[in-house]
């Protein structure tokens, strides 16, 4: 059976670490074929291990140009098993080892964000919904990797876990209120990176202050940009920036649970919003705290970058990958899955086309040669 080049193989050299659960002398279909099977198939837009190994089955000659496949498929339920057993923390190593070769050196915006699989549960068993933290690199848009958040904990727990696995020199880090923790900024500010957290009410003492000083802010304290306007379906939004690099005053001799005491805190920053619709207009005032002194321009487009994580990861997992959809509820299965799905999001985002994303899928499927293109791709 023919087999491809290494270059052809290139991402499976990456997952190359991941070690087979299964006991050796009963492995019919080998690793790395049940992990190019499951890939290139969800690339493709298949949802299911039941639509995989259909896929599989009538892509058997596409297949075998970069593996063997000399016992053919793993059933749909061998498939399930297999991606059920994998150890979720070596299969997000090799993850992060992958796509760190996919990133230039260029300093970018990287938003921390998290995300409920809804229908991952199994109350039967006391399984709670699969929730996700994500950490998206804005500019390059990479998903750059994914932490599950303990059934017993929250998103503050799994954030400094992800947080430890990245390369953040030189990065901004943005997470919104529930992150706002002193024990994250640290882990940002040692890994080299400067952190932009936005501050409400779960820091009362804290959020009152920065609010009371932008109530009626001294002018010589303070640098604002030049408003800017969005009209967009029936919407007319209004935003202006302002920063603050002066905050030795925040930080003073008192004492009291909220106190600011973030690593390297050098700016707070506000965006004020008005925003008219049908007539009725409103008027929103949100908080942030920063170690980096941003001007009001890099401040705005940080705070524009981080909502990235919404519509350009979130919403395409649920959109074009059908996310909320996924049954997967046991074992490893759900954590893996989804690690799946970003690498298949990582990949057929890179391509220079016009197509969207639920077009490249689309394309993927009908021509082999695209879809080798798009698993072939060389790194940066």
């Amino acid at each position: 059976m023919p087999v491809s080049p290494t270059s052809s193989r290139a991402i499976l050299d990456h997952f190359s670490a991941l070690s087979d659960p299964r006991q050796c002398w009963r492995v019919v279909y080998p690793l790395p074929e049940v992990l190019l099977l499951v890939l290139c198939a969800t690339l493709s837009g298949m949802e299911d291990f039941v639509e995989i190994r259909l896929w599989g089955e009538e892509r058997m000659d596409f297949l075998r140009r970069f593996l063997a496949f000399e016992r053919g498929l793993p059933s749909h339920d061998t498939l399930n098993d297999v991606i059920n057993a994998l150890d979720p923390e070596l299969f997000k190593s090799c993850f992060t080892s992958w796509v760190e070769a996919l990133r230039d050196g260029d300093p970018d915006v990287i938003a921390i964000d998290g995300k409920t699989s809804r229908r991952t549960h199994a109350r039967s068993r006391g399984r709670e919904p699969l929730n996700m933290v994500s950490a998206w690199a804005t500019r390059q848009r990479l998903v750059l990797g994914q932490e599950a958040t303990d059934v017993k904990s929250n998103e503050i727990t799994a954030m400094p876990l992800l947080l430890e696995r990245l390369e953040l020199t030189g990065a901004i880090v943005t997470i919104d209120a529930m992150g706002t923790q002193t024990a994250i900024a640290e882990t940002i500010v040692r890994r080299g990176g400067d952190y932009l957290l936005a501050l409400k009410a779960n820091r009362p003492a804290t959020h009152d202050d920065v609010a009371r000083f932008f109530a009626d802010p001294p002018a010589d304290m303070i640098e604002t940009d030049t408003a800017t306007v969005e009209n967009d379906h029936g919407r007319i939004e209004q935003r202006r920036h302002t920063v603050c690099h002066d905050v030795d005053w925040l930080i003073s001799d008192r004492r009291y649970p909220d106190e600011p005491r973030f690593p390297h805190l050098a700016m707070i920053a506000m965006v004020e919003s008005r925003t008219e619709r049908a007539g009725k207009v409103e008027t929103e005032r949100r908080y942030y705290l920063s170690s980096a002194k941003l001007n009001p321009k890099t401040f705005a487009a940080a705070v524009r970058a981080h909502w990235g994580i919404e519509n350009r990861l979130h919403w395409v997992l649920d959109v074009v990958f059908h996310d909320d959809l996924s049954r997967l509820r046991t074992a490893s299965g759900p954590h893996n899955m989804a690690l799946v799905k970003h690498i298949a999001m990582n990949l057929v985002r890179n391509p220079k086309d016009k197509h969207s994303l639920k077009v490249r899928r689309k394309k993927a499927n009908l021509n082999d040669d695209y879809l080798e293109s798009l698993i072939t791709q060389e790194q940066n």
